[in-house]
């Protein structure tokens, strides 16, 4: 893809950036809210992960010019009527580390046999004036106790369907190639490679 204008990655989360640029590879190139500068906060007061995409990737295009996505990430329990949701990075707390919002999660399901969950990612492409979204899922329970040291968030805890193991304690490639992000990412690179083939 070769464009003359920036494209801009709504984040300052350095896992993230990780694993969007081995997704989209060298043919997208994109900044991140670091690398532009971006200090402000962007709000996220909606109840999907839909409307609170469309809103980061909009504020940052509508104050910078450039076409900008942003993703939003909700890990969703069966047995929790679908929490954590759209709070699934503050469950613990506004300021709640992982390792807090673990805690809560394994506290929540302690003596549960149903522990069904999915994780859902939707990207928003601000672009043209236009928004775009991506939508990727990933099927799987919730582990009775931490495993694993590679990944970020909830990856200790979520076992994805078709595995015995974490995400945590996968290979970054192996995650990818199944992951609720991997997937979402794959079909953003797809649309850009069409739009600027």
């Amino acid at each position: 893809m070769s464009s003359n204008t920036p494209w801009v990655f709504c984040t300052h989360n350095d896992h993230k950036l990780q694993e969007v640029s081995a997704i989209l590879g060298q043919q997208v190139e994109f900044r991140s809210l670091r690398d532009i500068q971006w200090q402000a906060a962007i709000p996220e007061p909606y109840d999907t992960l839909e409307e609170n995409a469309a809103t980061k990737a909009q504020t940052v295009a509508q104050q910078t010019g450039f076409p900008c996505f942003a993703e939003d990430t909700g890990l969703f329990v069966e047995a929790l009527q679908g929490q954590p949701g759209v709070y699934t990075a503050r469950y613990a707390g506004e300021e709640a580390t992982a390792e807090q919002n673990n805690a809560k999660l394994l506290d929540a399901l302690q003596g549960c046999e149903l522990r069904a969950a999915y994780f859902k990612t939707v990207i928003a492409l601000v672009m043209k004036d236009r928004v775009h979204t991506f939508t990727g899922i990933c099927q799987g329970r919730i582990a009775t106790q931490l495993s694993g040291q590679k990944g970020f968030g909830y990856d200790p805890l979520f076992i994805p369907e078709g595995s015995e193991i974490t995400f945590a304690d996968m290979t970054a490639e192996a995650k990818q190639a199944i992951s609720h992000r991997g997937k979402a990412f794959e079909q953003l690179k797809q649309f850009l490679q069409q739009e600027f083939a």
